[in-house]
């Protein structure tokens, strides 16, 4: 599997890459490989609030749907419209093409506590989740 380190990480298998006072949020490949085949998102509305660990988002594949949820708190201001129609992005590219929505942190402190490459590699391991 695969955890690029510039990423943070949450226990409930989110990433976010921080570009400023923004986050890019999507899942691991742990995660979509457990998901399996991803046939529907559903995205957070652009300008929604966000809580941390509160769901955002949802995944569905051919086993369940699954919830996605806010890596930090803050206002979604753009999400991955691609998945809409092409949901198995997230299977095919969850690092790049299948990020699935940009928001704007209100507390940094969120960000600093989430989990590096190396801590959710551990977690993994654990069987933590």
């Amino acid at each position: 599997m695969n955890f690029p380190k510039e990423l943070r990480y949450t226990k409930s298998h989110e990433w976010a890459r921080r570009e400023g006072n923004k986050i890019v949020v999507g899942i691991s490949d742990y995660a979509q490989r457990e998901i399996s085949d991803v046939v529907f998102v559903e995205l957070p509305k652009r300008d929604q609030s966000a809580q941390q660990a509160k769901p955002v988002a949802v995944v569905e594949s051919v086993k369940a749907a699954f919830d996605i949820y806010a890596p930090v708190s803050g206002k979604v201001v753009k999400i991955n419209t691609q998945l809409e129609s092409d949901p198995a992005l997230v299977n095919q590219d969850c690092y790049g093409r299948g990020w699935f929505y940009e928001m704007e942190m209100s507390d940094t402190r969120e960000w600093e506590a989430l989990m590096t490459a190396e801590q959710y590699e551990q977690t993994i391991k654990q069987g933590i989740n």
